[in-house]
């Protein structure tokens, strides 16, 4: 049978977007527009009574939210509904809405011309920002602004949609994506949105399959027309062939039986048919996903990405609120280890400061970043050496590049750690500090790297983009971006055998660890412990425990000397298939 890859390469169909809720769906859509809201400018002769409209209007559009924010508390976490307790504190805002009812006074103009004049002010500020996460945050507030409007008006959201579609749509806020999940819609389309919008973190809270930022699918499909929603890759195929249901169908039939098969390795060890252990770890993004890593029967945390933070809060945590959210992430890992990566701030994450950059890939961003805001790194530190207390917290620093980084870092812990005494506080006072590998000259220095820490993790994402010379986001060169690349491979393999010289433990952490099809040859290249998202631990289980150390030490060093990327792959399949390992690659 086709892969995905083959499958997306010879559809003419396909509409590419973001990946942002996993899942394959089959079904119609329904084309989801909002009704244009007329706003009046006229004068008023009442102001009282404009006043009054407005305030009850507020009070409407907060037992709205209020109830939205019952239904988000029963369906998720209490950490992704507090999103809907946000809004609500924009409702109770006395600056904005003084100003509002100051201008009404003033102006004698209709409020709902000034609630929408003056909420997008704010608007307009986040829109024209350089940070994606704030313009995806401006949709919330246009929500706010909208419910406000139509309660002005006297007007009721329609929202007529059959049980079991697909909605497509330009946008969708969180309220339009939780009370959609209500009708049992199977996936979520939108244009605009990235993978940090509200909408699709909800959507993934709700395990609902959702494809974001597409720019133009709610032109392209049609209402009821017949699409398939692949929420792993990130494409929409409409009016699919007969050949392409078959071939996604099968993929979900495939992925239901999976689901079954693995339940058996939860309690079980990653172990070689030859004895060798493999730990497995989860890649974090956000503390409510600590459930699913709990269940998941993965060995501790390998990467907790801390800048998450940043885009679900907005702004930057302060010393207490960080060690809060630190003390909780290592009270429920405990005994095992949580690795918390030091803001990775930068190139295309959560930027904080309006640094103009004509390439931020290859600017201030990572450590560099940190260095240059040295209050800011040490507010992170002291919070992470207070919340380590419990010694099962690790802290990793991201886009490590060359030694004196790693000097200037660890002279900032020592200040924090002496800080910390003098206020006789409890830490972790011999806490592991490790690195990540993920551009070029720290590859070739990892001997000396890892002489100055005590482990080591490789962030292939990064690692390939910049030995490839190609932006992964690139559509026109993305046929470089190489997992299998003889680079790659090779590169992999000097890191391990390097910081063995210095007997210092090394990890992976990229999606490449993700890859169920790749593993094999990871795990041949020497690596003993890799980090993954917590859904594919059990793939991984089973694969590892498939097949003996012995020969994927053999396809390793196979893969070492190979010369193409097509080399590579023919090995690994044949691999595979020798040791009659299924494939999970062509299911996920």
């Amino acid at each position: 049978m086709k892969s995905f890859k083959e499958i997306y390469r010879e559809a003419e169909n396909k509409i590419a977007g973001l990946a942002a809720a996993p899942g394959i769906v089959i079904g119609r859509a329904h084309l989801f527009t909002k009704e244009k809201v007329e706003i009046n400018k006229s004068e008023i002769t009442d102001i009282d009574q404009a006043i009054n409209n407005l305030d009850e209007a507020v009070e409407k559009s907060k037992k709205e939210l209020n109830k939205i924010f019952s239904i988000a508390r029963e369906k998720m976490d209490e950490k992704r509904a507090g999103i809907f307790e946000a809004q609500l504190m924009i409702l109770d805002d006395p600056i904005l809405f003084g100003n509002i009812k100051d201008r009404i006074k003033t102006e004698k103009i209709q409020p709902e011309y000034i609630v929408s004049d003056e909420i997008s002010k704010y608007q307009e500020l986040m829109i024209i920002s350089s940070e994606s996460y704030l313009k995806e945050r401006a949709l919330d507030i246009e929500d706010i602004k909208f419910r406000i409007i139509r309660n002005l008006q006297k007007k009721r959201w329609q929202s007529r949609i059959e049980k079991e579609m697909i909605v497509i749509s330009e946008s969708l806020t969180p309220a339009d994506t939780l009370l959609f999940s209500r009708v049992d819609t199977l996936a979520f389309v939108t244009d605009h949105g990235g993978l940090t919008s509200h909408a699709a973190i909800i959507s993934r809270s709700l395990n609902i399959p959702a494809v974001v930022g597409t720019h133009n699918a709610s032109k392209m499909i049609e209402d009821g027309q017949s699409i398939i929603v692949d929420g792993f890759h990130g494409y929409i195929i409409t009016s699919p062939s007969e050949e392409q249901i078959e071939f996604f169908k099968y993929k979900q039939e495939r992925l239901k039986q999976l689901q079954v098969d693995l339940k058996e390795f939860k309690e079980k060890p990653a172990i070689t048919t030859d004895g060798r252990t493999i730990n497995l770890e989860a890649n974090v993004d956000v503390t409510g996903e600590i459930d699913v890593v709990i269940t998941s029967g993965a060995k501790g945390i390998g990467l907790y990405r801390s800048e998450q933070i940043l885009d679900e809060l907005g702004e930057y945590p302060n010393e207490e609120e960080q060690t809060n959210i630190y003390s909780k992430l290592a009270s429920r890992m405990y005994p095992d280890f949580c690795t918390i990566r030091a803001f990775d701030i930068g190139g295309d994450k959560f930027r904080l400061f309006d640094y103009r950059e004509p390439n931020p890939f290859l600017g201030l961003r990572g450590v560099r970043f940190l260095l240059e805001n040295k209050s800011l790194f040490k507010t992170q530190i002291r919070a992470v050496l207070k919340a380590s207390a419990t010694k099962n917290i690790k802290f990793m620093i991201p886009m490590i590049s060359t030694i004196e980084e790693i000097w200037e870092t660890k002279k900032l812990i020592t200040e924090c750690k002496a800080e910390l005494r003098k206020e006789k506080l409890e830490f972790d006072d011999k806490i592991k500090l490790g690195i990540m590998i993920e551009v070029p000259s720290a590859a070739i220095m990892t001997r000396e790297l890892a002489a100055e820490v005590d482990f080591i993790s490789i962030g292939t994402n990064d690692l390939i983009q910049y030995m490839m010379a190609v932006d992964r986001g690139n559509d026109l060169v993305s046929n470089l971006y190489q997992e299998f690349s003889p680079v790659n491979i090779r590169t992999i393999y000097h890191i391990v055998q390097e910081a063995k010289l210095q007997k210092v433990p090394v990890s992976l952490c990229g999606e490449m660890a993700a890859d169920t099809l790749a593993i094999p040859l990871l795990v041949g290249l020497g690596l003993e412990t890799l980090s993954i998202s917590a859904a594919t631990i059990l793939y991984a289980k089973k694969i590892i425990n498939s097949f003996s150390y012995e020969l994927a030490k053999k396809l390793a060093d196979d893969c070492v000397a190979s010369k193409t990327e097509k080399e590579i792959q023919d090995k690994v399949v044949k691999f595979f298939e020798e040791n009659n390992i299924t494939r999970t690659r062509n299911i996920i």
